[in-house]
């Protein structure tokens, strides 16, 4: 049986934040998609389930499929996968952000982080779009990575981070994977495991999929099998 990675970027990036991790992933034989969440305009986390779940929709019936989703994603891939339950057979956080139905990136995330995305946003041509941070932001630093980085972090729509996660609960019935980052930013490990989801550290920063891809292409092919 084939295993089909769809594979979901987070905030600020693209599909590209996977450049690095396909290649490794088809050498094993797994086939990958990798949906882009950044439409032009205003968009909310509900915008970029249903991309999730269209994406999901066109993986060949009879392959098993494993949900990556990484930073704010985590929250996207969950929504995606309770409505496509039949689809998905693992999901895989990296430094993923995940909750209970209700709870949005803003709702888990530290006041000051709120905050200050409200406040980027209110500053910003438009008054809903939070601009990129640095790459440091994301724990890349080398310069030829933030060189490569920079250019491609794009704005962020405020209400992908102010709209509240829906789910029905049929998410819970698919078992997960929670990579989390060390050292710890934000308890990507204690959301992980609030879900139920067996956890994999890697020491490496919050862009693991460009620093360390290796590492974290093994976890991810390592993921659909037992615990």
């Amino acid at each position: 049986m084939t295993t089909t990675y769809v594979l979901v970027h987070g905030a600020w990036h693209g599909p590209w934040a996977w450049d690095r991790i396909v290649p490794l992933l088809h050498a094993a034989g797994a086939r990958t998609v990798t949906p882009d969440l950044g439409a032009p305009g205003d968009h909310g986390l509900h915008d970029d389930a249903r991309t999730v779940a269209a994406a999901l929709d066109a993986v060949p019936e009879g392959d098993h499929v494993v949900l990556v989703g990484h930073s704010y994603a985590g929250l996207v891939v969950r929504e995606a996968a309770d409505v496509r339950p039949d689809t998905v057979d693992h999901l895989v956080l990296v430094d993923g952000w995940a909750g209970p139905d209700g709870a949005g990136l803003l709702d888990l995330a530290p006041d000051s982080f709120g905050a200050a995305m409200r406040k980027a946003a209110a500053a910003s041509p438009d008054g809903r779009t939070i601009p990129a941070p640095p790459p440091a932001a994301f724990g890349v630093t080398g310069a030829a990575d933030t060189a490569w980085l920079a250019p491609r972090l794009v704005p962020q729509p405020l209400r992908t981070f102010t709209e509240a996660t829906r789910l029905s609960g049929a998410v819970d019935a698919i078992p997960g994977t929670a990579v989390h980052c060390r050292p710890v930013t934000y308890p990507f490990d204690r959301f992980g495991a609030a879900l139920g989801y067996r956890l994999r550290a890697l020491d490496a920063p919050h862009d693991v999929m460009l620093t360390d891809p290796e590492a974290l292409a093994r976890v991810l092919l390592e993921a659909p099998g037992p615990a």
